[in-house]
């Protein structure tokens, strides 16, 4: 099969859970280095899916890679070619399909609920699971694009994540292992400091501190969702 394009916004936001998932299923893939200025392929049809990883930056800044990525995911889009978006990935792919990313109303930064939207297929993608505690850090938000399905929400972002078709959109980060948290931890230092007062933002020391009670549920509802967009590949 074609191998999978995994996009890298920014060094620090590596494909984590999913490439092992990829690796594990014995799936072919591709790190495409955007930050590392490697090209944005014309061509979606090269690939079998493409996966797009979260980054620094907002979809709606100046950079010229972004109307490349948007038209890269329009392409697959028509050719129905599975998509997956983390975080900025999720922003882009709402942006691409039609939808706007804006400011959310507060930062969520580290360990918060989610809870799955009661329909057909929130319940396809994510079996008998109803909440979950994700990881977050975004600023800004995506709109529901055109023919989207909203699968799931927090108490502090209403738009978590969307389907449409086999494309699946997220605004939280399920992709996260031990070693990014802690990097996380690490460079957002200031970040973390300058929103402490916000209600969806965590100290450095109680997100370490939960890693091990909740990134192994974590994974599992990872596993179930990266199994289900497998299902739509083009073997």
């Amino acid at each position: 099969m074609k191998p999978i394009a995994i996009f890298r916004h920014s060094p620090t936001e590596n494909a984590g859970y999913f490439a092992l998932f990829l690796t594990q299923h014995a799936i072919p893939w591709q790190m495409i280095h955007i930050d590392l200025g490697e090209a944005v392929p014309e061509d979606a049809g090269a690939f079998s899916g493409l996966v797009f990883m979260g980054g620094t930056m907002s979809v709606n800044d100046d950079l010229p890679w972004i109307p490349k990525a948007l038209t890269l995911i329009r392409d697959a889009y028509a050719k129905d070619i599975p998509m997956l978006g983390h975080c900025l990935g999720g922003q882009l792919m709402s942006k691409a399909l039609g939808g706007v990313v804006t400011k959310n109303p507060v930062k969520e930064l580290g360990w918060g609920e989610v809870a799955v939207a009661d329909n057909d297929t929130a319940k396809q993608w994510f079996g008998d699971v109803g909440k979950f505690d994700s990881f977050h850090w975004h600023g800004e938000t995506f709109s529901l694009p055109p023919g989207a399905v909203h699968l799931l929400s927090s108490a502090h972002c209403a738009n978590q994540a969307f389907a449409i078709g086999r494309h699946l959109g997220m605004q939280c980060h399920v992709e996260m292992t031990e070693p990014m948290i802690r990097e996380w931890c690490k460079v957002g230092a200031d970040e973390l400091a300058a929103h402490a007062a916000s209600p969806a933002v965590q100290s450095a020391e109680e997100i370490q501190s939960q890693i091990a009670e909740k990134l192994p549920l974590l994974h599992q509802v990872a596993g179930k969702l990266y199994t289900h967009w497998l299902h739509g590949l083009a073997r």
